[in-house]
């Protein structure tokens, strides 16, 4: 089993000397008599193996593999010690070293050594491909929906939950995000800590930093005790800001100073306390339109939006509507004691029409409407809210063949930016977006001159 290799030795002749044994057995090598230009070059390129001498100048053996390791864990690395030293051996394999041969070194054995690291190493990449292969195969609570937008959204929860990096989850109101914050929990290795959310649109500001980095006895008037805040209660585990867009000016540099350090200050403490948490905000607002605007501060949303992770909204989920629907009849029948079977086929066909503007929350609800009304086996248009029998889709005619009809452009373009605007909602950072424009040219284009307003 041969493989692309790293030899470290402050020895030059030594690691010509490898190089020279080693190519012609098929393996690729490269060499540094450097420690520190070792780690540079480890950094950028890939290796199946490092070997590395014990005893070097600044940097030895022990410290290279430790350095090594922090870089890729996955990368075996054999230490050369002095002959006899097994006192050194043993601190080689405590700094996670896969093996160590002794010096002068036996080529042979060497080979052999470097054979069986990188086989195992095979052997590991191989076992991790399968185990990720399966994690995919697996559903996760509460996600239902086979469309690609759907499958896309599981592979990147799949991808990003064991990971420690802050993620931003976006997407429309009603489209599930604290569903994804709580699934990466669940699929992170901190799945056995707590799983801590707060809506920063649903406390005061008063309030507010409290509960996020508590309080000591006697900080304000009713501080009768101490108490904990969200990021101590969270610690070990996770923590999901929804709606971190509404989080006020004020608090945001509270909160950055909390996720650069890892800690927090109660208030009217003196000193901070340890918070160990993984951090997922959440919101359905354009956070980059809230920073060109004043209302959020770059730095934080530079700090939190790390990773991204964009919700889709229903209508872009195709037949995912039925598989929901039906999950939802059969929870409320259990939850009411009703036997109903599914849908007519015209409530079905009127669901798949229909935009559904307040996404899956707002299907949820309609599932729920219709079970409680219905005194029949399935599910008809009529038992479904009045807003979703009535909808008419709508549909943009560019004009027939008589001149009389035809429309001037810049009316037509208005009509379909109207258009665009109701199909998202109304959410205006999505509508730039499938318009092709940036965000100044659809308020410039929408006659509002004032981009203070709603920039969801």
């Amino acid at each position: 089993m041969t493989g692309n290799i790293l030899i470290v030795d402050d020895d030059r002749d030594m690691c010509e000397l490898a190089e020279a044994f080693l190519r012609p057995r098929g393996f690729q090598v490269a060499w540094r008599t450097s420690a520190e230009e070792a780690i540079r070059l480890f950094e950028t390129q890939e290796f199946d193996a490092v070997v590395t001498d014990l005893n070097m100048p600044r940097i030895n053996g022990i410290e290279l593999c430790r350095r090594m390791l922090g870089i890729r864990p996955d990368v075996p690395v054999i230490v050369m010690t002095g002959f006899g030293s097994m006192e050194a051996a043993i601190d080689a394999i405590r700094a996670g070293a896969h093996d160590f041969v002794t010096k002068p070194v036996e080529m042979e054995r060497l080979a052999l050594t470097l054979s069986n690291a990188v086989r195992q190493r095979r052997l590991l990449e191989q076992i991790h491909v399968l185990d990720s292969r399966l994690a995919e195969s697996q559903p996760i609570e509460g996600f239902v929906g086979q469309s690609e937008a759907m499958m896309k959204l599981l592979r990147e929860v799949h991808q990003v939950a064991d990971t420690e990096s802050a993620v931003l989850v976006t997407g429309e109101s009603g489209t599930g995000k604290e569903l994804v914050a709580r699934a990466l929990h669940q699929k992170s290795r901190r799945c056995t800590g707590p799983f801590v959310a707060v809506n920063c649109a649903a406390l005061p500001e008063s309030l507010l930093e409290s509960a996020l980095f508590g309080h000591r006895r006697g900080a304000f008037t009713d501080a009768r005790t101490d108490q904990k805040g969200l990021f101590a209660q969270a610690s070990g585990g996770t923590l999901l800001l929804d709606e971190i867009g509404e989080m006020p000016l004020v608090l945001q540099p509270k909160l950055l100073r909390a996720l650069e350090d890892g800690a927090v200050r109660p208030v009217g403490a003196d000193r901070e306390v340890p918070a160990d948490v993984r951090f997922i905000a959440a919101t359905n607002r354009d956070l980059e339109a809230d920073v060109q605007a004043g209302r959020f501060r770059d730095d934080l949303y530079f700090r939190i939006n790390v990773i991204q992770i964009e919700v889709p909204p229903l209508r872009s989920r195709g037949t995912d509507i039925l598989l929901l629907a039906e999950h939802f009849l059969e929870l409320f029948c259990k939850r009411l004691g009703k036997q109903v079977l599914g849908f007519a086929e015209n409530a079905a066909q009127k669901m798949l029409e229909y935009s559904w503007p307040g996404n899956v929350r707002e299907l949820r609800n309609a599932i729920e409407h219709a079970v409680a009304l219905t005194g029949y086996d399935r599910i008809s248009l009529a038992d479904l809210p009045e807003k979703i029998r009535e909808y008419r889709e709508r549909t943009l005619v560019v004009g027939g063949e008589n001149p009389a009809e035809l429309l001037p452009m810049h009316e037509l373009e208005k009509r379909y930016i109207r258009h665009v605007l109701d199909a998202v909602a109304g959410n205006k950072a999505a509508a730039a977006r499938i318009l092709g424009f940036d965000r100044k040219t659809l308020y410039r284009k929408l006659g509002e001159n004032d981009e203070s307003g709603d920039a969801r």
